[in-house]
């Protein structure tokens, strides 16, 4: 790595005319013409109803308090720093505590670093928190070139954790976020402490592509798993979109922010808690509208989806094995669960939840807060 390898203060500051550019679209919103029958607000069958995405956009642009959500964020100290002509922004808290552990939280699409914002006081007696922001996402933009996907990123975060004083190490990660954890173990198992994967009972449907079936399931299993699958199937559109086409929605997520609002809001309805029926009953609404708006103010709804095509087309194995002590918290589990993806009992802490989802930062902060410290209490 031969950047400078300063770290500059940040602080958001979204100018006002962004603001009020972002109003005056919502304003002028152009809606679909109605279809008769579809206006049940939780009926996601079709993608996110209409009644429910108007709701939505109605109260990001009269209810919602930028400025506030912006204090906010701001009450944690951030940098920006260049590692391999890449612009990371990180959000860097450190304990009071001189016995803390360096913890590395990872976070996935379509997150950002505000996804761990209700976790970071939970955890701050105990651990000194760094959050970077993958490239093409919140204010690790504009994008320094082609070519960034999970090995590149990891080779990155190690940099930075270097250059924040961080020789040994503990990380977490959820979505893509659990990939660069894998990964930083592998690379680096003199450095990391140990590896803590947050997951949900929808991973099942990646056994067959992304991860291979173990040997011993019973035919009901395998028809249990084909069955989440195809469940699942319904939610690849994105994925197939980001993966093969990113430049073609990506001027669509930068022109229109309701458009960028359905893109995320959507998934934070099919990927969260399946008893709450619409997203913001699994997650704050607002921490849900700051988001959004995120990638609105970034533009990284465009480039966050060329991290999918680069490792779409990087040939990079998803799985990346190491020594390193690792654990598991999974959020909506399903029964097969621990059978699939801890089958050789390697997994050093394995915890079930029925409660939460794929955000398990911004649904169930305490619970998650607690299997991270039961897992990295005495590690160093």
């Amino acid at each position: 790595m031969t950047d400078n390898s300063a770290l500059t203060p940040f602080r958001i500051d979204i100018p006002q005319a962004d603001l009020d550019d972002l109003h005056d679209r919502l304003a002028r919103t152009r809606r679909p013409i109605p279809v008769p029958g579809r206006d049940d607000r939780t009926d996601f069958g079709r993608g996110i109803p209409p009644a429910y995405l108007k709701e939505l956009a109605d109260h990001w642009r009269d209810g919602f308090d930028w400025r506030a959500q912006e204090a906010a964020l701001n009450r944690y100290p951030q940098v920006t720093t260049v590692v391999d002509g890449q612009t990371f922004h990180v959000m860097h808290v450190r304990s009071a505590n001189p016995d803390a552990v360096p913890l590395l939280l990872c976070h996935g699409w379509p997150g950002s670093f505000v996804e761990y914002q209700r976790l970071v006081p939970l955890l701050t007696d105990a651990f000194h928190l760094v959050v970077p922001s993958l490239p093409g996402f919140g204010f690790s933009t504009p994008l320094s070139g082609t070519g960034w996907e999970v090995a590149r990123a990891t080779e990155a975060y190690a940099e930075i954790m270097t250059r924040l004083g961080y020789e040994r190490f503990a990380v977490h990660g959820t979505d893509i976020g659990a990939g660069t954890t894998g990964r930083l173990a592998a690379l680096y198992p003199q450095r990391v402490i140990g590896t803590h994967v947050g997951s949900d009972g929808r991973s099942l449907g990646m056994v067959g592509d992304q991860f291979p079936a173990p040997d011993g399931l019973t035919d009901d299993e395998l028809a249990e798993i084909e069955a989440v699958r195809s469940r699942d199937a319904a939610e690849h559109g994105y994925f197939e979109m980001q993966n093969h086409r990113p430049d073609t929605i990506g001027a669509a997520l930068t022109d229109s922010p309701v458009g960028q609002l359905a893109w995320i809001a959507e998934k934070f309805q099919t990927w969260t808690n399946p008893a709450h029926p619409t997203p913001d009953e699994s997650v704050d609404r607002d921490q849900l509208l700051t988001n959004v708006s995120l990638y609105w103010f970034t533009r990284s709804g465009a480039s966050s989806a060329q991290f999918y095509y680069e490792a779409s087309h990087s040939g990079l194995d998803w799985l990346a094995a190491s020594d390193v002590p690792s654990a598991w918290s999974v959020f909506d589990t399903h029964p097969l669960m621990a059978k699939v993806f801890n089958a050789w009992g390697g997994i050093s802490q394995w915890v079930e939840h029925a409660e939460g989802g794929h955000f398990p930062a911004m649904e169930e902060p305490e619970l998650l807060a607690a299997d991270l410290r039961a897992f990295f209490a005495g590690r160093s």
